[in-house]
């Protein structure tokens, strides 16, 4: 038993690495490392667990991801433009040298990326009470 709980703990260490490098290299997700974390972490050790939710990464990339479901408009922004202009920067280079099928590879997974974070990560409301900028059905 000790050893599956040691095993939790390398593992929740691994991913909290590459979720803390994700951050700085948006190749890299974040949230999906970080969300791994929390599982590792909770299955090995409640004193890791608790330290990890009580942590400023959690806070800012997670906390409103679990507790919410979804994500304030300006981190959905944040990472759809950072991504974008990631790929953009790919895909121009490879278009440089006439290599196609890595270009439209990219261009599918970009599409996939939009879609998911425009359709699937629901927006949650800021901390001043302002919701999306689209209009309600009220305001209509």
């Amino acid at each position: 038993m000790k050893l599956k709980r040691m095993i939790f703990a390398v593992l929740g260490c691994v991913c909290l690495a590459l979720g803390t490098v994700g951050i700085f290299l948006p190749i890299l997700p974040t949230t999906p490392f970080f969300l791994a974390t929390v599982f590792f972490f909770a299955n090995s050790s409640e004193r890791l667990h608790t330290w990890f939710i009580g942590t400023k990464l959690y806070k800012k990339h997670l906390e409103d991801f679990v507790k919410k479901r979804g994500m304030k408009l300006s981190a959905k922004l944040s990472v759809i433009i950072t991504v974008t202009l990631l790929m953009g920067f790919g895909f121009y280079m490879m278009a440089r040298k006439s290599i196609w099928v890595p270009c439209i590879i990219l261009g599918i997974v970009w599409i996939s990326h939009i879609v998911y974070f425009v359709f699937f990560v629901k927006t949650i409301k800021n901390d001043t009470g302002v919701s999306c900028p689209i209009m309600t059905e009220s305001e209509e």
